[in-house]
């Protein structure tokens, strides 16, 4: 059994930033498995529902308690299911990534999205990351990063901003499917220019 967990905000105010990207992958891994909203329950101080992808069967979660906060819910599920660090994929916004790109990876630094460095100081490092990157701000930004996160995308953005999700379900496929290093090497792979 894995455990996918999408890092975002709860709450209308959030919902469409640059932080809650994790939701959007989880809210679309659901839409593919056909499960409706209501299938998701409060547990482990997030949302829960369990699915099937292929032969795997696994849980969605988007935890509830805040970004900086997300390991409280992460290691509650991981402690009730008997899920190892190596089951846990978590889907997240990515600073160091420029705007659209997707990597895929176990382990490594929290690149200060302080959902990720919660995760890791509750269950360790060595977890599957989608890391969605949502870019830096740019030049003439006013205010700092963590105010840059929770803007929302541009209306020009969110045609890439789709594709992207798109992408991070597709990965989630091949974990299931093929593991992680095959999956790796086929989301990993920069397109030529």
């Amino acid at each position: 059994m894995l455990l996918i967990a999408g890092l975002g905000n709860p709450g209308p105010r959030y919902q469409a930033t640059r932080h809650n990207l994790g939701f959007r992958v989880i809210d679309e891994l659901a839409r593919q498995c056909g499960l409706p909203g209501s299938a998701f329950r409060d547990r482990f101080h997030g949302e829960l529902a369990s699915a099937r992808l292929g032969e795997e069967e696994v849980l969605l979660l988007r935890p509830q308690t805040f970004m900086n906060d997300s390991g409280r819910s992460v290691q509650a599920a991981c402690t009730f299911y008997k899920i190892k660090p190596a089951e846990l994929i978590i889907a997240h916004d990515e600073l160091d990534l420029p705007f659209a790109e997707m990597r895929l990876k176990k382990g490594g630094g929290d690149g200060g999205n302080r959902g990720v460095r919660s995760i890791t100081a509750a269950i360790g490092p060595d977890y599957v990351r989608i890391r969605l990157g949502i870019g830096r701000p740019p030049p003439d930004f006013r205010g700092d990063p963590a105010d840059f996160v929770l803007q929302a995308f541009a209306s020009a953005e969110l045609e890439a901003v789709e594709q992207m999700v798109s992408r991070a379900t597709e990965a989630v496929t091949l974990v299931t499917s093929f593991g992680l290093e095959k999956a790796m090497n086929r989301i990993n792979q920069r397109p030529a220019r």
